[in-house]
Formats: C-alpha cells, sequence, structure tokens
C-alpha cells in the first residue's frame, strides 16, 4: 500500500467531516431562528438556508485537492510529500468548515432575531471560507512544486 493513497483519502475525508459539523451547527441555528420567526408570526427567512449549506463547499475544495494530489503522485510527486498535503489540507479546510459552520449558526441565531445585518454576516462568513480557498490554492502550488 502507498500512503500517498491515504493523503488522497484524507483531502476529501476531512474536508468532509468538517463541512458535516459545520452544516449541522449552521443547521441547527437555521431551523431554531425559523421556530422563533413562527413563534412570533414574522415570516421565515429564506436566507437562512444559504447560512446552513456554507460550509459545504469545503467539501468540494477537499475532492479538488484530492484529484490534484492523485494528478501530482501520477506525475511522480513522492508518496510522503502527497500523504502530508492531504493530511494538512484536508485538516485545515475541515476547519474552515467547521467554524464556518459555527459563525453561521450565529449569523442564523442574529438574524432570525433581528432581521437585520445580512451583508455583515456573509461578510463573516466569507471570510472563513477565504481560509479554505487559500490552503486550497498553496497547497495546490506546493504540488507543482513538489513534482
Amino acid at each position: 500500500m502507498n500512503i500517498a493513497y491515504l493523503g488522497m483519502g484524507a483531502a476529501l475525508g476531512l474536508s468532509a467531516i468538517g463541512s458535516g459539523l459545520g452544516t449541522g451547527c449552521a443547521g441547527q441555528a437555521a431551523v431554531g431562528a425559523w421556530k422563533k420567526c413562527y413563534q412570533a408570526g414574522k415570516p421565515a427567512l429564506f436566507i437562512l438556508s444559504a447560512f446552513a449549506g456554507a460550509p459545504l463547499t469545503q467539501t468540494i475544495y477537499g475532492f479538488l485537492l484530492m484529484n490534484f494530489i492523485a494528478n501530482a503522485f501520477k506525475a511522480g510527486l513522492d508518496p510522503t510529500l502527497a500523504f502530508s498535503i492531504g493530511i494538512f489540507g484536508g485538516l485545515a479546510i475541515g476547519m474552515s468548515a467547521l467554524y464556518q459552520g459555527k459563525t453561521a449558526a450565529a449569523a442564523a441565531d442574529a438574524l432570525g432575531a433581528t432581521g437585520k445585518g445580512t451583508a455583515n454576516y456573509f461578510i463573516a462568513v466569507g471570510v472563513i471560507e477565504t481560509v479554505a480557498l487559500f490552503t486550497l490554492v498553496f497547497f495546490m502550488l506546493l504540488l507543482n512544486s513538489g513534482v
């Protein structure tokens, strides 16, 4: 068995775990905010579903990283480097998803309670998304230099 394949699996698996945890947090908060809206006789804000789904994109980044690792490995990348990039890249992307979900949960709660601040909340969620994007891009650069 080659550890490069473990790195490929880790890139996707750790990213997806983070996405699952993040969407779980944000989804629960969105449901709670909708409940409060219904109880107050206010319309439920559909935009809360965007907060609930925000951490899903990190699974896509993990899938992309997995494929980039696979292509670099086929081109001669050292298996240890492939493993390391998969572990650390997947972990960084997954943690971004988890904390994006926690931030989206707070945003859903705040928006549900006040009906205000949507753009500000999306900025905070987007900044955390940037961590995952930077991780993907920087590891892609490392993969290209490591072959």
